[in-house]
């Protein structure tokens, strides 16, 4: 083999090994970059949840100092608690609320109750305050819990 040949081949070969580190770097970049943006998404998605369960118990606190009527704390916590995934988990600590929940999660509100008959809407109130007359002390029990509700530990 010629010199030329020799020196083309070793040029070619720190080209090629030079390229390959140049992505490897570039490879590497792109991985902690990833990293980065990963660890950012969880921590903004853990402040999520946390302003949730501040909500929650804020609700939670204010059922039990009488600002808040007790449907509406319902409503309220159940639909945080679903936000956040949880229903299954929580359901079984808090079957009163929960109980109370599904029975009102479907009652119009606002311009939809307005458009009911007056009729429909007292039949809606009558299954409402049944409700809330036989699940009160219950809720309100599981309210002082949820008051100092914690994320769950996951493993």
């Amino acid at each position: 083999m010629s010199p030329a040949v020799i020196a083309i081949a070793v040029i070619i070969v720190i080209v090629l090994a030079t390229y390959a580190a140049h992505l490897l770097i570039k490879l590497k970049k792109q991985n902690l970059t990833q990293q980065l943006a990963a660890v950012e998404r969880e921590r903004l998605a853990q402040e999520k949840r946390e302003a949730v369960l501040t909500d929650i118990r804020y609700i939670a606190n204010a059922m039990l100092e009488e600002r808040c009527e007790l449907s509406e704390g319902v409503m309220r916590i159940g639909k945080l608690f679903a936000a956040l995934s949880l229903t299954e988990q929580v359901q079984p600590q808090y079957p009163n609320l929960f109980e109370h929940y599904e029975l009102i999660a479907d009652h119009p509100i606002k311009e939809a109750r307005k458009a009911l008959a007056k009729q429909q809407r007292m039949k809606l109130d009558l299954q409402r305050m049944k409700s809330e007359t036989k699940l009160e002390q219950g809720i309100m029990d599981e309210i002082k819990l949820i008051s100092e509700f914690s994320w769950p530990v996951t493993h």
